[in-house]
């Protein structure tokens, strides 16, 4: 990446509107197994650190809200991932204006799961961003 953060920063905000800031952020944070969680800790400091992200793109750490229910989870399916459940309900209640996570085609595993987050940010104007950008899908 060439470009410098505070420029890719502003670059990315252009699709953050106030009212994506009116809502909340929620950082999800997880890792698929047990060991992973304990050997990889480097990864999940990275993704605690996505927080910082949320707020160099402007919202307030008061708005920001960590999940992390599923560390040691796998993500093939949103059985047993109470975390995982719980952001898309907060998308579908329309409490969120971007969902960020360390790679965003690691919040689900599951095509299934995936897709119903992704219509679900689409039908509630919820933004969706990682490391690389920040992305707005419509259905």
């Amino acid at each position: 990446m060439n470009a410098e953060p505070s420029c890719l920063d502003f670059a990315l905000t252009e699709k953050i509107q106030s009212r994506h800031h009116d809502r909340q952020a929620i950082v999800y944070v997880r890792q698929s197994t047990v060991r992973q969680v304990e050997h990889n800790r480097e990864s999940t400091r990275l993704q605690y650190a996505l927080t910082d992200r949320a707020c160099r793109l402007g919202w307030r750490r008061e708005q920001i809200t960590v999940i992390d229910d599923d560390l040691g989870r796998s993500g093939a399916t949103t059985l047993n991932r109470p975390g995982f459940q719980r952001l898309v309900a907060e998308v579908g209640l329309g409490h969120v204006g971007m969902v960020i996570g360390i790679e965003v085609s690691r919040l689900a595993r599951s095509c299934r799961d995936w897709h119903q987050l992704l219509e679900m940010c689409a039908l509630f104007d919820t933004l969706i961003g990682d490391a690389d950008g920040v992305y707005e899908h419509t259905s």
